[in-house]
């Protein structure tokens, strides 16, 4: 089959039957109809376009080693620097077409299954079974063009201890029967964005566990099909409010609905089971797998996108209302410069120190990706804030789309900038206002700072990771030095 158009990828959502609530209602059917998923849905199948246009197909396509079909590039196992740079010029093209505000494209997840799939030395220290399964999966998902989401933490009840110390056990998702020809899961999971609109699910560990028995229900990884019986999904209110890509240019677009999982005796089949106890290893299936780091290389690649997005935006209001000589904006125009390449930096550096993994897949260099995903959570939270800077109370002085019918000589005469028109000015600060201001704008900057965990948590791994004794042993050698 290889790669999808964006019609069957709405038609395959829509004959799927999850069982969604939002907003008060249960949704099981037609999800690429309804109101709260619609603009994303057709989002998505846009980027499904993408790969059949002949301006992008290159780009985005290589030939199945199986089928000769195309099929995505972001499922191409990088054997050579080379192959990096294909992969991040694949994934270039849909982190600008979204300017980066999506964050669960299907390159996230392809990327991850593609280091599993390869990751054999791994999975031998379990059973090679599990490395199998997932490499039949990886082959299925890459031929069938899916969309996978994942689900990865236990909900937030009680901090203060482990999530399978939670309510006595009951609450996070967790093994409750092995069969011969499968496993049930009973619990919750957080947080999967894009369900609603997903073919499947990944389920993998939560790599937080301690290796006690007690932990051994809770090391798992899996994949279910988004329809599953027995799966619920508990999705947040809406960021789109309904607007015209006028008024809401981000929300009506980009608006990706998280949820909440919850497996009410989930049944998944042994096939699709990749990982069964061994909390160990669970702990380690991202860092010795690879998964961390080609998933990371397709984050570093789509925050590019974003940041050269709010540079632009800055940029744009800046001269559209006549402030860019004024030393303090342009103080913020060179943090936005200055991040866009550091950004660039980082990418680049990650794959000019790429090396060959034990199984012969070329990863990029991860104490370079380990520093840019501790880098951007904060040095993107100041994005918005230049941004309402910019526009000041020019933010809250906005009227809508649609009083362009009935003011529109009032509009062009007092809403006009330095140089826009007022309805070109008043179209430009809807997009600043969704990117800086509304719920929208608030679920992005939450998302990206916590987007790889608490940040705190974060330093703490990236501390201990690091090989510093090299720079510690210089200085105790300039200490000792008689010259």
């Amino acid at each position: 089959m290889g790669i999808r158009t964006g019609q069957q990828f709405l038609e395959k959502l829509n004959s799927m039957r999850p069982h969604l609530v939002i907003d008060g209602e249960v949704v099981s059917e037609n999800l690429a109809e309804h109101p709260a998923f619609r603009g994303l849905a057709r989002t998505y199948a846009h980027l499904f376009d993408l790969q059949h246009d002949p301006q992008y197909q290159n780009v985005l396509t290589y030939p199945s080693p199986t089928t000769g079909d195309l099929v995505n590039a972001s499922f191409l196992v990088p054997r050579t620097k080379e192959d990096l740079e294909r992969r991040r010029r694949a994934m270039s093209v849909w982190a600008q077409y979204s300017n980066g505000f999506l964050g669960r494209t299907g390159d996230y997840m392809n990327s991850a299954l593609t280091a599993l799939a390869s990751a054999k030395k791994f999975f031998a220290g379990a059973d090679p079974v599990f490395g199998e399964r997932v490499e039949a999966y990886y082959e299925m998902a890459r031929e069938q063009d899916l969309l996978a989401t994942h689900t990865l933490i236990p909900p937030q009840a009680n901090r203060s201890v482990s999530g399978s110390e939670q309510l006595g056990g009951q609450l996070a998702a967790r093994v409750v029967e092995e069969r011969d020809d499968g496993v049930v899961i009973r619990g919750a999971r957080m947080l999967a964005t894009i369900a609603p609109i997903a073919d499947e699910l990944l389920v993998f560990p939560s790599t937080l566990l301690r290796a006690t028995p007690e932990d051994a229900p809770y090391s798992f990884a899996f994949a279910i099909q988004n329809d599953a019986p027995g799966l619920r999904y508990l999705c947040r209110a809406g960021l789109h409010h309904g607007g015209s890509h006028h008024d809401e240019p981000l929300a009506s677009r980009f608006e990706e609905v998280d949820a909440v999982v919850v497996f009410d005796d989930v049944f998944v089949p042994n096939e699709r089971v990749f990982m069964l106890g061994h909390p160990e290893l669970c702990n380690q299936w991202y860092s010795d797998t690879g998964a961390a780091a080609l998933m990371t290389h397709q984050v570093v690649t789509r925050t590019l996108a974003k940041s050269e997005f709010f540079l632009g935006l800055a940029s744009e209001i800046a001269v559209s209302i006549g402030i860019d000589g004024f030393q303090h904006i342009q103080e913020d125009l060179a943090e936005l410069i200055r991040n866009v390449e550091i950004g660039r930096a980082f990418v680049v550096a990650s794959e000019a120190q790429a090396e060959l993994s034990d199984d012969g897949v070329m990863l990029p260099h991860w104490p370079t990706l380990n520093a840019a995903r501790n880098w951007y959570p904060k040095a993107s939270q100041r994005y918005p804030e230049i941004i309402r800077k910019f526009c000041a109370s020019g933010l809250m002085a906005l009227p809508g789309e649609a009083d362009l019918d009935v003011a529109r000589q009032d509009i062009e005469m007092y809403l006009q900038g330095k140089s826009l028109t007022g309805p070109e000015r008043l179209r430009l600060f809807k997009l600043a206002l969704d990117a800086s201001v509304s719920g929208f704008a608030g679920r992005q900057s939450l998302y990206e700072y916590f987007f790889f965990g608490d940040p705190v948590r974060m330093a703490g791994a990236l501390v201990n990771s690091y090989d510093r004794e090299p720079l510690r042993a210089r200085v105790r050698e300039l200490l000792h030095r008689n010259d």
